[in-house]
């Protein structure tokens, strides 16, 4: 024990001279942060600069550094986060800054890595987040009215951004203090709502903005969304192109803070992506338009844990398509097709900061736009935005093939470094593998079997519940401490056939505005229904003469979010409620009954989410697809490191705990719409959120995140509330893991890969396409290659084929150069290859298998 102290003793002295050494660093390397019309100006000098979004605590600390090195890795030089407010106070005066919420790590780490960060205080965040951030407490505050010129809501947001603001100072985050923090927001997108509020909502625009200048952080303020935003805040623009985009004034610079790399998913909702051919070509048109400072939301969307997702009915993944994904996997090719252009575009960095492009037409849907300095700097970028034909173009007399709907980019004015819709970066697929929990490698069923658990009582089991008539709206009623809010009313029925025929059953009129439902008549399931917005239920129902009781749980699937007024959309099940007869047509209003009520559940109240209870029943057989079960078992973690998730295919909705800690609400049983899915999507064309649709049909989420610094290596527990009915045992749990196969397709007019651009050789001629391979894992080699064809090879990645023509040596030439070695590198030439077939543009298609 002693031995054991002294090293954690040591441990704590290395932590802490690391932080004295980083706070002197700090100290030592205070920056001065202005700006002006071209860009950000950081010691004088103006920067261009790529940004990405990573929500702290949509992640785990443990996974933070992995996340912010990938991050710079890729290209980055910033970090862009919202603030969370309900995560930071989720009561009043009653701080957490710590976990997933411990801002000052997160921020100190993103420096550490050497990069900067864009700190968006809001602090209202939207983000798909509970409430849009605010805590819910908020709106109990008397007299208070949010985001417009309310004394109560502009005390409490200004009392929040100042707490923020002197945390950040006490620690010397910001870049006046010589920390990395070069841009802050306040409030965010509230000039797309903005005119619902009248007058009010402009006076409190200029509030917020002379709110924020005066905690003078020695940093801009920016505005999103805010065409009006005062001198000296910054306006920014958000979407999924900004090359339009004007600022306010000729002396802020052009910026994008979000750049919507995809969509999140909804519950009931198809799985959104978005082309990297795209997002690759709306990144370049922005830059080439005068673009300064771009950030992707999101680099990394991570998971909604715990009741965090908002909405309503946002799913608990928030992957996003981000290039890093959920489980903080690089997604191949986005992560490395947007790191070359992140590349070639601070080869033009020079070019870039100095002035301004003179943008030119080259015929119809095809410009260039040219960066030219005295110094002899200069940097191009050629674009064609049709969506229909590639184009040939003539440019400083030479000739340059631009594919519809791209951007090349010239750092030189002479020479391709990168077109948008030509990837050079492999495609690595992701796979989920079951694993054995059990030390006795015990299947699903057989962890089935340690399986324990509680009924949740039916109806009131409070005794002190609360009574009211009439029917009462959920939010204001349980102020989200829950999901889960009980109506209950009985009711006696005596002699009257109206409601009691056999052969004619009542009828149960509900109508509630979300989001789910389900109706039990003494003590039965007797339906269901969910809806975002508007829940209308006819259930036919058997009552006894006599007492009956109507119990009525609603349950809410995350706040609303966004909008003008939206932390005033309700839920719950505000009527009206109706007893009707089949036989005669009469009808019982209910609504205005004397209901009890009761907020959450009894196992909420006692905490089996933790799993320690007493109460807990292991006796056979386990009771399955019944409602509002708690479940319980015991598991040892998978092997290896990879990313673990659990399979919740078999049960129905709840939400579930992993050894305490909530890994959110699953909801396996809710199942896309069928339509608006395609094979495959056209990135060439104006993208949107319903352009690119897979999972059509299916379940939209049965794989859900548990951070691997959750589970410990064997006596872990989960916990399951299903509320709808479902078979605990047939869940499974799985890692992820980056695929073995790698596959690129490479075409004789690709550019050469940018990394053979250097700053002293970028004006020489340059050489050849190359085609790239390097296994994702260190340990790992290139075993075999399945397919290899110089020619015209056709197909996508596991169906390629060799088209009309293919050189005999593409084998050959590939399995020399690649087989045994963890990266290979093969010119895209007849040089190498031969001419298997004159006067076609030729491409080299490989298929490579890593182990």
């Amino acid at each position: 024990m002693m031995v054991i102290a002294a090293k954690m003793v040591r441990g704590k002295k290395v932590e802490i001279v690391s932080l004295l050494i980083l706070v002197i660093v700090m100290a030592a390397t205070a920056a001065t942060v202005t700006y002006d019309h071209r860009a950000l100006v950081i010691d004088g000098k103006r920067k261009i600069l790529i940004s990405g979004s990573i929500h702290y605590p949509r992640s785990t600390p443990e996974m933070w550094p992995d996340l912010i090195q990938k991050s710079k890795d890729g290209g980055l030089d910033v970090i862009e986060t919202y603030v969370f407010w309900n995560g930071h106070e989720p009561e009043k005066n009653k701080y957490n800054f710590e976990g997933r919420y411990d801002l000052v790590k997160f921020v100190k780490l993103a420096a550490k890595a050497g990069l900067y960060v864009h700190l968006r205080i809001g602090p209202y965040a939207c983000a798909e987040w509970n409430y849009g951030g605010f805590p819910v407490w908020l709106h109990f505050v008397p007299g208070i009215k949010f985001r417009t010129d309310n004394e109560p809501f502009k005390a409490e947001m200004q009392r929040f951004t100042a707490k923020i603001v002197d945390l950040m100072k006490q620690e010397k985050l910001y870049a006046s203090q010589g920390g990395p923090i070069i841009l802050s927001q306040i409030e965010n997108e509230y000039g797309n709502i903005d005119s619902a509020y009248g007058a009010a909502g402009k006076s409190y625009m200029k509030w917020s903005a002379s709110m924020a200048l005066s905690l003078d952080t020695g940093v801009p303020w920016n505005m999103c969304q805010q065409g009006d935003a005062p001198d000296p805040i910054i306006n920014t623009c958000n979407g999924f192109y900004c090359d339009q985009f004007t600022p306010n004034s000729n002396n802020k610079p052009k910026m994008w803070t979000e750049n919507w790399s995809g969509w999140f998913l909804g519950f009931g909702e198809p799985t959104p992506y978005r082309p990297v051919e795209d997002l690759a070509f709306a990144v370049a048109r922005f830059f080439q338009r005068g673009g300064t400072f771009q950030n992707y939301y999101m680099y990394h969307g991570g998971t909604n844990f715990e009741r965090t997702s908002g909405g309503p009915l946002i799913s608990t993944s928030y992957d996003y398509d981000a290039p890093i994904d959920e489980y903080g996997l690089l997604r191949q090719p986005k992560w490395g097709h947007l790191r070359d252009l992140h590349k070639a575009i601070k080869l033009c960095e020079d070019a870039l900061i100095a002035t301004d492009p003179e943008i030119t037409s080259l015929g119809s849907n095809l410009e260039a736009a040219v960066y030219k300095t005295s110094s002899g700097s200069c940097a191009a970028f050629l674009a064609n935005i049709g969506t229909q034909s590639d184009a040939t173009v003539t440019f400083n007399g030479k000739s340059y093939r631009l594919p519809a709907w791209s951007v090349s980019i010239l750092p030189d004015c002479k020479n391709v470094a990168f077109n948008t819709a030509k990837i050079n970066s492999a495609t690595e697929s992701t796979a989920f593998a079951r694993q054995s929990l059990k030390p006795d490698g015990g299947s699903s069923a057989e962890l089935g079997s340690q399986w324990s658990h509680i009924k949740e009582p039916i109806g009131i089991s409070e005794a002190d519940a609360l009574v009211k008539p009439g029917l009462l709206e959920q939010i204001n009623t349980t102020a989200d401490k829950s999901d889960y809010l009980w109506y209950s009313l009985r009711m006696d029925i005596k002699g009257d056939e109206t409601f009691l025929d056999e052969g004619s059953k009542a009828v149960l009129h509900i109508q509630s505005i979300g989001q789910v439902v389900y109706a039990f008549i003494n003590g039965k399931l007797a339906g269901s229904g969910n809806d975002r917005t508007n829940i209308s239920l006819d259930i036919p129902i058997n009552l006894v003469n006599g007492k009956n009781t109507i119990d009525l749980l609603s349950v809410t699937v995350g706040l609303a979010n966004y909008g003008a007024f939206f932390d005033i959309i309700g839920a719950g099940i505000t009527g009206p409620v109706s007893l009707n007869s089949a036989k005669t047509g009469s009808s019982m209003d209910l609504s205005s009954h004397q209901w009890t009520y009761q907020v959450g559940l009894k196992g909420e109240d006692t905490g089996l989410g933790s799993g320690d209870s007493s109460e807990w029943v292991s006796n056979s057989p386990l009771p399955t697809n019944q409602p509002l079960v708690w479940y319980k078992t015991t598991f040892d973690a998978p092997s290896g490191s990879e990313p673990v998730a659990i399979d919740f295919t078999g049960t129905g909705k709840g939400i579930a705990w992993v050894n305490g800690q909530s890994i959110g609400r699953y909801w396996p049983t809710s199942i896309a719409r069928t339509d608006g899915c395609v094979g495959s999507c056209n990135y060439r064309g104006t993208y949107r959120n319903d352009k690119c649709l897979k999972n059509c049909g299916k379940p939209s989420q049965t794989l859900y995140h548990v951070p691997r610094s959750w589970i410990k290596p064997s006596g872990n527990t989960l916990v399951l509330l299903e509320e709808m009915g479902g078979d605990p045992t047939k869940i499974s749990f799985a890692t992820k893991h980056t695929g073995s196969n790698l596959c690129l397709k490479v075409s004789e007019s690709h550019p050469a890969p940018v990394d053979t651009w250097t700053s002293d050789s970028k004006f020489s001629n340059r050489t050849s396409p190359v085609l790239s391979l390097k296994c994702p894992v260190s340990t790992q080699v290139i075993s075999s290659i399945r397919f290899a064809s110089f020619g015209t090879p056709t197909g996508s990645c596991g169906s390629f084929s060799h088209g009309r023509c293919s050189s005999a040596r593409s084998l050959s030439v590939v399995q020399k150069a690649c087989v045994g070695s963890r990266s290979c590198k093969v010119e895209v030439s007849t040089r190498v290859f031969g001419e298997p077939c004159h006067g076609v543009v030729k491409s080299l298609a490989v298929e490579a298998v890593c182990a």
